[in-house]
């Protein structure tokens, strides 16, 4: 018999609310100082300059409003839950007929002001969140949804961190649901007690069949920080590389999620 999948983890919506309005305006003040030249650099993210991805950051968000502003489609249940989430959204990702998101964009600053009123003005800051959204991978629930801007926020300030040399901060809380969204996506591809994975101080998560850890020290154990942890889910590094930057210790003959990685990219 197949391990049992775990129920997903409930994430307070009003706490996200604010960790994704937190993190858009650290990098809505990082925007407003960059120069011509600096929105001109490439990045890691394919062929898309600076210019591209802050727009497509601020679209990223922007989705949110536009999508409250469709009808809702039929419920009660979503479509597509939150762990399902990250795989769905893969396939859309590696789309590239798309136009550049910075096409017919050039105030970026103005851009990133409307968003952000359109963000405060169409997300409640009440209730739960139940509200079904119609979204590019299928209906979702708004708090749900919220939890997958963490994603894209978190790892997009990444990028241009990486791009420009910046240091960009990250909400602690938008860090944190990114985090434990992507680690209990990994737990949830591939069920099972085997290897513990430990992103201190976010998330601990068990996955991979095999015999199941019960108590004392796991024999498999997994443990990376962070940032590391949402590059390698998400595509920005791979496994053996963060292996042999000692970036991520593992412990064990199964220790080894070369074959898991990335989740989403």
């Amino acid at each position: 018999m197949p391990p049992a999948k775990k129920r997903p983890r409930a994430y307070d919506h009003l706490r996200t609310r604010t960790a994704v309005l937190a993190q858009f305006a650290h990098v809505r003040d990082a925007v407003a100082g960059l120069t011509p030249e600096q929105l001109a650099r490439p990045t890691r993210l394919g062929d898309w300059t600076v210019r591209e991805l802050v727009a497509h950051i601020a679209l990223g968000l922007g989705a949110v409003s536009r999508d409250l502003a469709l009808p809702e489609p039929p419920g009660p249940k979503p479509a597509t839950t939150l762990l399902e989430w990250a795989p769905a959204v893969a396939a859309a990702v590696r789309d590239t007929t798309a136009p550049p998101p910075s096409a017919g964009r050039p105030d970026l600053p103005a851009l990133y002001g409307e968003v952000e009123a359109a963000f405060l003005a169409d997300v409640p800051a009440s209730g739960t969140g139940d509200r079904l959204l119609t979204t590019r991978v299928g209906s979702m629930r708004l708090a749900d949804y919220l939890v997958t801007r963490t994603v894209e926020l978190v790892a997009h300030t990444d990028d241009l961190n990486a791009a420009l040399g910046l240091e960009i901060p990250y909400d602690r809380q938008a860090l944190a649901a990114c985090t434990r969204l992507l680690a209990d996506t990994l737990a949830d591809r591939a069920p099972g007690g085997s290897v513990e994975v430990r992103v201190p101080p976010f998330a601990v998560v068990q996955c991979i069949g095999g015999p199941k850890h019960t108590r004392g020290t796991p024999p498999n154990v997994v443990e990376t920080g962070a940032l590391t942890w949402v590059r390698l889910a998400t595509g920005r590094t791979e496994w053996a590389r963060a292996l042999a930057d000692a970036e991520v210790s593992a412990s064990g003959e199964r220790a080894d999620l070369a074959e898991l990685l990335p989740l989403m990219g």
